[in-house]
This record gives C-alpha cells, sequence and structure tokens, in this order.
C-alpha cells in the first residue's frame, strides 16, 4: 500500500466516529473543483466546454476553506481545470492543512516547477500528478505532444525536494496492458508514494467519445494490468485493494456519490464529480435534497459503464473498514486475475439519459451577467473592473 498508515488511522476513525453517530450518509473525499480554466484541452475531458465568463471564475479561499468546514470529509482532493492556475492555490492548501486534512492537489505538471516553492512539503500533502501511461500514451491522452516529459522532469523536482508524490493514471480502451504494467514498474523504480488508478468517464461533452471503457472491457483490462505485476517491482497503489479487485471485477459495489462531493464554482454539484445535473447552495442541501437513488449503476443510463474512483472508492473503503479481513486478505493476494466475475448489476430498469448541460451554461452566464463589477487589486474607491481573460 502506497497509503501512509497514520493516514488510513485518520480515515478509519473518521469513519468509526460517523457509525457511531449514526450517520448513513457521509463524505469521505472532497472533491473541490476551485476553477475549470486549464492550460491542456484534452480531448477525453467533459471539463472545458465552458465559456469565458465561467472559465474565468474562481472559488475563493475563504470559499474552499468553508466547503471543507461544511462537509468535514478528512480529505480534499483538490481538481479542476488546472488548479495551479489559481493564483491563492497556497493558501487554500495551507490553510486545509491547518484544518488537519489530507490534501491531494491534483495537476498536469506544466507550471509545477514554477509554483513549487510556493509550498512546503509536509506528511498530509500529496502532489498528485497526472500520467495517463508511458509517452506515447499520456501525450496522445492529453492530445499534446511533450506533456509527458515535462511532467516526469517537475516530477523528479518536486521529489527531490521532500515532497510526497503520487500519480493520477486514468486509462482507456487503447490502453495496452503490457505497457501499463511496465509503466507502473517505471514510476515505482522512479520513487513515486503511490499510483492512483482509474478508468476514464464517458463525459457527455468531451470531444473524443471512441475511446471510454465499458464495464466489461474495464474489468479484462485491469485484469490482464494486474496479471503482469510479477512481483519483481511492487506497485504502491493509492487505491484501496477492495477497489482494486472491484476494477478486476471481483466486487459487485454500487456507488456511494456523496462520499466524494464536490464543491466547484456553480455550487456543490448533484450527484457526484462525474455528473453535473444540478447544484445546491449548501453542503446540507446536497445531501438532503438529493434523491440518490435515481443515479448509479442500474438506475440511471448515464452511469451505466461508469467504475470510476470517485464514485466507488468509497464504496470500497467503507467495505475495508467493516470488513477489516475482507481488505487484509485483497491486500494480500492482490487484484485476482481469473476465473469467474462477480455478477453484474441489472441495467433493465435504469431511466434513460437527461441533458442538462446547457441549461446549466445557461443559467450560470445570467447570474453573470447579474453580478456587480468587482473592483480591481489596489483600484481607487469607485473604480471598477474589467473581466479577466488571463489564464492566471
Amino acid at each position: 500500500m502506497g497509503i501512509p498508515l497514520a493516514q488510513q488511522a485518520k480515515v478509519a476513525a473518521y469513519v468509526v466516529k460517523q457509525k457511531l453517530a449514526g450517520r448513513e450518509r457521509f463524505p469521505l473525499v472532497l472533491m473541490l473543483e476551485p476553477l475549470f480554466r486549464c492550460n491542456l484541452a484534452c480531448a477525453g475531458c467533459g471539463k472545458i466546454d465552458y465559456p469565458d465568463a465561467i472559465l474565468n471564475k474562481r472559488l475563493s479561499v475563504e470559499e474552499c476553506l468553508g466547503a471543507a468546514e461544511e462537509c468535514g470529509a478528512p480529505v480534499v482532493a483538490i481538481a479542476g481545470g488546472e488548479p495551479l492556475l489559481h493564483k491563492e492555490m497556497p493558501q487554500i492548501v495551507e490553510g486545509l492543512l491547518k484544518q488537519g486534512r489530507i490534501v491531494i492537489l491534483c495537476t498536469n505538471a506544466l507550471l509545477l516547477e514554477k509554483r513549487m516553492d510556493a509550498y512546503k512539503p509536509h506528511p498530509r500533502f500529496i502532489w498528485d500528478i497526472h500520467l495517463d501511461g508511458d509517452k506515447a500514451q499520456h501525450d496522445w491522452a492529453v492530445s499534446q505532444e511533450g506533456v509527458y516529459d515535462r511532467a516526469v522532469e517537475a516530477l523528479k523536482k518536486v521529489m527531490a525536494a521532500g515532497f510526497r508524490t503520487a500519480i493520477n493514471c486514468t486509462l482507456f480502451n487503447n490502453a495496452n496492458p503490457e505497457r501499463t504494467a511496465k509503466f507502473f514498474d517505471d514510476v515505482t523504480a522512479l520513487g513515486v508514494d503511490n499510483i492512483m488508478l482509474s478508468p476514464g468517464y464517458s463525459y457527455e461533452r468531451a470531444p473524443d467519445q471512441q475511446h471510454f471503457l465499458n464495464r466489461q472491457a474495464t474489468k479484462e483490462l485491469f485484469r490482464d494490468i494486474f496479471a503482469r505485476n510479477n512481483g519483481k517491482t511492487k506497485w504502491r497503489m493509492g487505491n484501496s485493494p477492495l477497489f482494486l479487485d472491484f476494477l478486476a471485477g471481483n466486487q459487485s459495489y454500487h456507488c456511494t456519490p456523496w462520499g466524494n462531493p464536490t464543491r466547484n464554482i456553480f455550487g456543490w454539484q448533484r450527484p457526484c464529480y462525474l455528473l453535473g445535473e444540478g447544484y445546491a447552495k449548501s453542503f446540507q442541501e446536497l445531501m438532503d435534497t438529493t434523491d440518490w437513488d435515481k443515479y448509479g449503476v442500474g438506475n440511471y443510463e448515464k452511469c451505466a459503464d461508469c467504475m470510476v474512483h470517485s464514485g466507488f472508492e468509497a464504496t470500497a473503503a467503507l467495505d475495508a473498514i467493516t470488513k477489516p479481513w475482507k481488505a487484509v486478505a485483497a491486500q494480500l493476494r492482490g487484484p485476482r486475475t481469473s476465473g469467474p466475475m462477480a455478477p453484474e448489476i441489472d441495467l433493465t430498469k435504469q431511466r434513460p439519459a437527461e441533458y442538462v448541460f446547457s441549461a446549466h451554461v445557461q443559467k450560470a452566464m445570467s447570474e453573470i451577467a447579474h453580478e456587480p463589477p468587482k473592483p480591481k487589486r489596489g483600484a481607487k474607491h469607485g473604480d471598477t473592473a474589467t473581466p479577466a481573460t488571463a489564464a492566471e
């Protein structure tokens, strides 16, 4: 395992506390998106198709820290967009650490060398660098050549500076099991603290719709990859053992979208990080008014092929905490890579997909149009600012 025991214990203690309090639904990881702007335009990304007025929006330091206090999750994963485009990101990270959170800062690493001096190594802070396979696979995934080399160079520098590091690897249907296993060997030898794995999710607005995995293909791909971990190089995985076993088709899990709630510039996103089908003004409103039974595999067409960590990692983590012997067994043997797979969820009663993206964008644009102008930094009283157009 690539997760320190102290952090495992912190999350386990939090879960026990929630269980003792009788709470059925509670968050484990806050998915914090302080902005949607990015310095890449990946073909498989569903987060980049917004007008500039929305891409220029930012959550403030106070809003970010308030979101963490509001939901109380012990872990905060900061995503985007590209978080390092946010000028106040160092203050956000520092404030979350002071709250006692485990902070995972996701980045494509293009700005990491330039920004790293604004951060300090901390046992609860980890740089989570996107690397979706080896050089050819990653540069294909991000739709730009040369990104892999820049990301690896930045990774080496933050490791040398004493930071904890992870790679965030999202795989698509053109991933080659042998090459992917070799890539895991390489990054493990490089010294990263852990590897976070997930299949890609089929964002409805992503330019490339041809390379997303269905559930059967996901299970077959990950079985083929895990079968190649022959023990010569022990991969340090950041996912729970039972989630990895789920990816290999050995667990029948339903998602727990409230386990990884999302706070972004629109508000608290319903129902999860992957689907934006409405927004609540507060975390409590999200929990109380979302019809959770409408979503998930078997309930909703958009969820049919999902096996993504943000939906199922919390399920696996809760299973591990309530049945520790099961998790220990999965950890010792690794994901099973042969034999029958666990029964699949019936899709015959799922409701059809609803397409609501455009309506949310129109509503957001209307609200932005009615916002009072913000003063420029350092402007005299009475001056007004023009909308920001720069990426940072």
